[in-house]
């Protein structure tokens, strides 16, 4: 086991066995609005082919919901559920962040099936 550090955080090195234990996926953002009363939480339906989920991302700094609407994103599905001021996550969305606050969501750089999965 390897201790790393990375732009000041230090982040626990993990087995290629664990990292397997990941299920990330493609999914297609179908519908997405502003959680009311919230600042910067989005809700969105995500479609994966076989299923449909629901994902809450704090994006709404850098994204319009209707922006996110018809893009195809890499999503975890496998976390922990939570809930976000009463609406629970059921996959976690990923993203970039630089070292000056900028956030990106990550999608596939060419058109691919909802469902495929993120190796």
């Amino acid at each position: 086991m390897r201790i790393e550090e990375h732009q000041g955080a230090k982040k626990m090195e993990i087995s290629f066995e664990e990292f397997q234990k990941l299920d990330m996926r493609i999914g297609k953002i179908v519908e997405a609005n502003q959680i009311p009363s919230s600042r910067n939480l989005i809700r969105m339906i995500v479609d994966f082919g076989t299923e449909k989920r629901q994902a809450v991302a704090g994006l709404l700094q850098w994204y319009k919901p209707e922006q996110l609407v018809g893009r195809k994103c890499a999503f975890i599905l496998n976390l922990q559920r939570r809930k976000f001021m009463g609406v629970e996550s059921q996959c976690m969305i990923l993203a970039a962040e630089d070292e000056k606050g900028n956030v990106v969501i990550l999608q596939p750089e060419k058109d691919i099936a909802e469902g495929s999965k993120v190796h």
